[in-house]
């Protein structure tokens, strides 16, 4: 047995073994791994910092000893000394494996910067938000009325604004009388009012009729990808949209991963509530120097997450979301101090509003999405998608609507894939395959040319060729099926069944290859046996999903079918459906929604009234609970065919004729026997 070190890095997922003694840097460009640096390891630049995490892994099979890595060294100590590290931080040229190790690599150490797919949707919102800008002029004090400025502010806001109560933290009554002077009594009030009354918070003064920014930040805390819109709250627009890989991915790729780091690490929870807690800030603070805006200028923030991530942000013990009944702490939305969560970065007294959950499984993020979809207000069948770690679905009209989680994994965000990637440029999101010659081509994030056209070498020769990201993963195994490469049963077929030297043996699997880049330095792309079954277990549960919410519901088919998240706006209905993930449905009644969470967010930040509303909403809708139905079960090895073993897909067949093969699993060697599907 082998006495190299285990090496596992994420979010990219990419692992291998090392002689004990390498450096993490080496490590991670020799698999591959985007880790910056320019300064030739001498630890000078800082770009290579990474974060080791320590304790057991269930999900990648290890367990982290404290001296896993070498100890911390002069270079480091100097270099933070002089310029500042966070904490639990390492530089990647400095830390020498000396165990079995899991890597996080922080975004800013990331040479390609990720494309955030969840970008902001146009949509119009009617602005009355929970946070305003007031311009009033207060009384001078005066020998006869014995009453105290802030008595007089709040006379002023009742007379001139009809705001019947306020009240203000010690923080705006220490700069009240100096702001008053300044502002020759005449100042702008930035004013909170919660939307299930009481009175009215001070949340800031500015002297004089102040015309600053307004902000409020909407985020969409997935388990994969945070996002956040900073939205100025006078009219609504978003001044920036930005985004992040959630650093809980080293404790663990999905939700039950994360729960069970939980319960098998003492202070474990609390480890992933200081992680992402921390993203927030670098976010808020990234996104605000985008916009060219000061961070203390936001006021307000809205998020939206699912139920791990809510109980985590908030810093409770996922442990009970593990296991039946799965019982959530509170399902009611919450209105906070921002500082609570340690959102430091905002302005001091800045609020958070969490969107209520709408069960064990199926959070604020859902909620979000049907407060921007409005299912409940349609007149026909509709099915909501929203893909992710952890599918949320929601299906019903306004008679009635259902929900439930599905456990897709991140397979369909590009992790568990041999050369899946975040979306980052080079990564491979498009793609097409012949099915005469079985010949690829395909696009890359950041260029618009196809990789058969001219000059798409010259137009990728910063970024390369890096990987696979999400929607190219769904395409390129929909254009295989599609091109007798892949047969009903997800088996890749060899280059002797399908006849393309592009079929290559792995074991007693094979392998499609999409893109070799060794000449020009780059990696080889394929995929494999692994990757079709990680999809194939992915896009079951998405579709039992649905096809539980439509048996409760007594249909067969839905009207119509919203496709919500990074994969509403970048997968094509054609692939999705060969697939088998969604329904059976006309290809003309499959819509994209875009980032539907984060524009449920974005509501809820602009209209105050929005808030009572999806409070309302969740309590009409049904959840149907997954995990202890044993139709799911069914309805998964059903969906385990492309797209599907038992039901049928007439739509699709009017515009997709599915080539009728099967290969069998003879070693890869032999060339396998072909054979007719009867």
């Amino acid at each position: 047995m082998t006495d190299d070190a285990l090496v596992i890095f994420t979010p990219s997922g990419k692992r291998g073994r090392f002689p004990r003694g390498t450096s993490v840097l080496t490590a991670a460009r020799q698999l591959g791994v985007d880790l910056d640096s320019v300064c030739g390891g001498r630890g000078i630049c800082s770009k290579c910092q990474i974060t080791p995490g320590y304790g057991e892994f269930p999900k990648h099979g290890v367990t982290v000893a404290a001296d896993a890595l070498t100890e911390w060294n002069a270079v480091e100590d100097r270099y933070k000394s002089r310029r500042g590290m966070i904490d639990g931080r390492r530089l990647g040229c400095q830390a020498r494996i000396q165990g079995d190790v899991v890597i996080d690599v922080p975004p800013e150490s990331q040479v390609h910067k990720q494309v955030i797919r969840k970008s902001a949707t146009a949509r119009a919102i009617t602005m009355d938000p929970a946070t305003r800008a007031l311009y009033v002029e207060v009384a001078e004090p005066d020998m006869h009325d014995p009453s105290g400025d802030f008595q007089r502010l709040a006379a002023a806001l009742r007379d001139q604004w009809q705001v019947a109560a306020v009240e203000a933290p010690l923080t705006v009554m220490k700069k009240l009388q100096p702001v008053l002077r300044k502002g020759e009594w005449k100042v702008t009030v930035i004013l909170f009012r919660d939307h299930r009354g009481g009175p009215a918070q001070v949340l800031d003064i500015l002297p004089g009729f102040d015309e600053g920014p307004l902000l409020g930040l909407a985020i969409d805390l997935g388990s994969t990808t945070i996002a956040a819109h900073l939205t100025d709250l006078r009219d609504g627009a978003v001044l920036a949209s930005s985004g992040l890989m959630n650093p809980q991915i080293r404790f663990g790729e999905d939700l039950m991963s994360r729960v069970s780091y939980a319960m098998m690490n003492p202070g474990g929870d609390a480890e992933m509530t200081g992680a992402v807690r921390l993203a927030l800030n670098s976010l808020a603070q990234s996104i605000a120097a985008e916009a060219g805006a000061d961070p203390a200028r936001i006021y307000e923030t809205v998020i939206v997450c699912n139920p791990v991530m809510h109980h985590l942000l908030l810093g409770i013990d996922p442990v009970e979301l593990g296991q039946a009944p799965f019982a959530l702490a509170t399902s009611d939305s919450l209105s906070l101090a921002a500082r609570e969560l340690d959102f430091t970065v905002l302005n001091p007294n800045a609020r958070a509003y969490l969107l209520p959950c709408i069960a064990g499984h199926v959070g604020a993020d859902a909620a979000a999405v049907a407060l921007s979809e409005e299912p409940d207000k349609s007149d026909d069948m509709v099915l909501i998608v929203d893909v992710g770690t952890n599918a949320e679905l929601l299906c019903g009209n306004k008679a009635r609507v259902l929900a439930c989680s599905s456990p897709t994994g991140p397979a369909f965000e590009g992790a568990q894939i041999s050369s899946g990637q975040r979306a980052a440029p080079g990564a491979i999101e498009r793609v097409e395959i012949d099915p005469a010659t079985k010949e690829p081509r395909f696009k890359v994030i950041g260029c618009d040319l196809w990789s058969d056209d001219p000059g798409f070498a010259t137009a990728t020769q910063q970024t390369g060729v890096t990987g696979i990201c999400g929607s190219g993963i769904i395409e390129v195994l929909a254009e295989m099926r599609m091109a007798g490469i892949l047969d009903a049963s997800g088996l890749i077929g060899s280059a002797e069944q399908v006849g393309t030297w592009r079929c290559e043996p792995e074991g007693r699997t094979h392998a499609y290859l999409l893109h070799d880049g060794t000449l020009q330095g780059g990696p080889r792309i394929t995929v494999t046996q692994g990757d079709v079954r990680a999809i194939q277990l992915a896009k079951s549960a998405l579709y039992a999903g649905a096809r539980l919410l439509m048996d409760e519901l007594g249909i067969d088919r839905v009207d119509r079918v919203v496709l919500a998240g990074a994969f509403g706006a970048h997968i094509s209905p054609k692939h999705a459906m060969v697939l088998g993930m969604i329904p059976d449905v006309p290809l003309n009644r499959v819509f994209s929604a875009g980032n539907a969470a984060g524009t449920g967010a974005r509501i809820a930040l602009c209209n105050i009234a929005a808030r009572s509303a999806i409070e309302a909403t969740v309590h009409a809708i049904h959840k149907v609970e997954t995990a202890i139905e044993p139709r799911f079960q069914e309805h998964f090895v059903a969906a385990n065919a492309i797209p599907h073993a038992v039901d049928p897909f007439p739509e699709l067949a009017r515009v997709v004729t599915l080539p009728d093969v099967g290969f069998n699993t003879g070693g890869a060697g032999e060339g396998g026997r072909r054979r007719r599907r009867g």
